[in-house]
């Protein structure tokens, strides 16, 4: 049982009570067989081969703080660099002690090395992973490691990463203590240096719902998730903290231990797809500022489905790097943040930063939970793979292995109060926009540019 506010939030291989995982055996010899690659949905909806023919995330580090990389793993062979470990728990920064940093790494740069068969793909094959493993890496999350705050640690690893070559920092952990002015500082720090932050919102919005940070960090870019729907994920936590979303149910991935397979469904799993868009949209434009990258990511994103700029399920919609890509629109200013929480988050007295809330502008109120429908060419491919959302295992899996699934609630969602609770809400006027797609071209109006069948990368 978890005895502390601070956790991971995405996919782990073994049984624990603090994420509700459970084995689950795989068949052998089914009478078709499917690779690894073909359980990845995800790379499917986001048309990840065509994304690859254009850029693969190549001459981009991505910071990984979390629990360490373990950089044996077949399908990380070559893609970690030596970062840096912040606790002191056994090993280093490449011993993976809660089996999730591993994963959230895979999802970014893993690169099919296993071989056909077993090899898992990361959305940014050519990127590489800068591991950090922060003092809170520990027992499912539950002890403080060092004597120090969550806050503190965090502080710490950010402050490293902002001084290291990686562009851009990713961060699949969350803790309901962690708001301070320090944290605050480390973030306005890594901006400063031109980094590019992101985190998960957390995974009960189904149950408390609670504000957590780093995601509410001003100056971080929230990300919540999508079902394969590319609607709101039905545990994902929303909020004004919220500003893009990304594939969270199901997401199999290459993890430590056992088969080295690993499914489970959360916002670590959104983060690192959103670290990875940004890694490949980085790389084939390496003169944009970390604004400009954010700012084509927000006028690309897949917006709510009845028209609103913005929700607080989904932020300003699902992330699109093939559209991004493809159509990215003019980047805008290289130094003007696109986001508005920076300037909120300095108000001239306490009185003007109790006035802000979490409720938005008027075309927020009925917030929408899904992203954009898709377009006439994507028929009905929304439902990115033939298995529903209560579908309770794979089908048809040829690999002798343990996949690891989280059992998902289809309790009620809590009804939704006129404002989320946070002391540092996102304002959720749309960010300045510089030409995004037009709503005629191809795709701009579909959840990922639709939809294409598994492949292994050209």
């Amino acid at each position: 049982m978890r005895t502390s506010s601070e956790r991971a939030i995405g996919f782990k291989s073994v049984a624990s009570a603090v994420m509700g995982l459970a084995l689950l055996a795989i068949a052998a010899t089914p009478a078709h067989a499917e690779t690894v690659r073909d359980q990845q949905w995800h790379l499917d909806a986001m048309k990840a081969d065509e994304i690859w023919k254009i850029s693969k995330g190549s001459g981009i580090t991505v910071a990984v703080l979390d629990s360490g990389v373990d950089d044996t793993m077949a399908d990380l062979r070559g893609q970690v660099l030596k970062g840096k470990d912040l606790s002191t728990f056994r090993g280093d920064e490449n011993v993976d002690i809660d089996n999730h940093g591993t994963g959230t790494a895979a999802l970014i740069a893993a690169t099919g090395s296993r071989g056909p068969t077993l090899g898992s793909y990361g959305l940014a094959p050519g990127a590489k992973i800068l591991p950090v493993r922060i003092p809170y890496a520990q027992e499912r999350w539950a002890q403080k490691g060092n004597g120090k705050s969550f806050a503190e640690g965090m502080s710490e690893a950010i402050r490293f990463a902002a001084d290291s070559d990686a562009k851009i920092i990713n961060i699949s952990v969350a803790s309901n203590e962690g708001g301070s002015p320090e944290l605050t500082r480390a973030v306005k720090y890594a901006l400063d240096k031109g980094k590019l932050i992101f985190a998960g919102v957390g995974n009960t919005g189904d149950k408390g719902n609670e504000v957590e940070y780093p995601a509410a960090t001003p100056g971080v870019v929230g990300v919540a998730g999508v079902d394969k729907k590319a609607a709101r994920w039905s545990k994902s936590q929303w909020g004004s903290q919220v500003d893009l979303s990304a594939p969270a149910e199901d997401i199999t991935n290459a993890c430590t231990g056992g088969s080295q397979l690993c499914e489970g469904s959360g916002t670590s799993a959104a983060t690192a797809l959103a670290s990875a868009s940004a890694a490949v949209i980085w790389s084939k434009h390496p003169d944009w500022t970390n604004n400009q990258v954010l700012r084509v990511m927000l006028n690309t994103a897949s917006k709510p489905d009845n028209g609103a700029k913005r929700s607080d399920y989904i932020g300003y919609g699902v992330v699109r790097p093939r559209i991004a890509l493809k159509t990215p629109g003019d980047p805008g200013a290289a130094n003007e943040y696109p986001l508005p929480d920076l300037a909120a988050a300095a108000p001239k007295s306490p009185s003007s930063a109790g006035s802000k809330t979490a409720g938005g502008a008027e075309s927020d109120k009925k917030q929408p939970d899904a992203a954009a429908p898709a377009s006439k060419d994507d028929s009905n491919t929304r439902l990115w793979i033939a298995l529903g959302p209560g579908a309770a295992v794979l089908i048809g899996v040829a690999i002798a292995a343990t996949i690891i699934r989280s059992r998902r609630s289809n309790a009620a969602l809590p009804p939704v109060p006129a404002a989320a609770p946070g002391p540092y809400p996102h304002q959720p006027q749309f960010p300045p926009s510089y030409g995004p797609p037009q709503s005629g071209a191809p795709d701009a109006n579909s959840p990922y540019g639709g939809h294409q069948g598994p492949g292994q990368p050209g």
